[in-house]
């Protein structure tokens, strides 16, 4: 029995950087899938759309900063009720800041996929 392994031909080893970046496209495949851009069907009464094509990390930054929004109105009125309403007002902000740690999370994971991916093109 031979206690030494023995010796993989060169062409048969595997290429880290190859491996890299398959794993970096089936990750992005995996959180991103490839959409069709079929067109929106239109909804009576509709009043706001988002256009096609608009990144997900842009997305994500401006429904960050529309929860930061939404909760600094929350938290200003309720300096201004007393009671219940001040209770839902509070509420209603923390329900936002909530919200906007998820959104923020959700924008670093992408953040970290699309680094490993342009590392694991380079």
């Amino acid at each position: 029995m031979n206690p030494s392994p023995l010796p993989v031909p060169a062409e048969e080893s595997l290429d880290t950087a190859t491996l890299d970046r398959e794993a970096a496209d089936r990750a992005f495949a995996h959180y991103f899938p490839p959409t069709h851009d079929k067109p929106s069907k239109r909804r009576k009464g509709r009043l706001f759309t988002i256009s096609t094509g608009i990144d997900p990390e842009a997305l994500l930054a401006n429904a960050s900063e529309d929860m930061l929004s939404i909760s600094a109105i929350a938290a200003k009125l309720a300096d201004d009720v007393e009671g219940s309403n001040r209770s839902v007002a509070l509420a209603l902000s923390r329900i936002a800041d909530g919200a906007q740690l998820m959104v923020e999370r959700a924008l670093d994971h992408l953040e970290e996929l699309i680094a490993a991916r342009q590392e694991a093109i380079t």
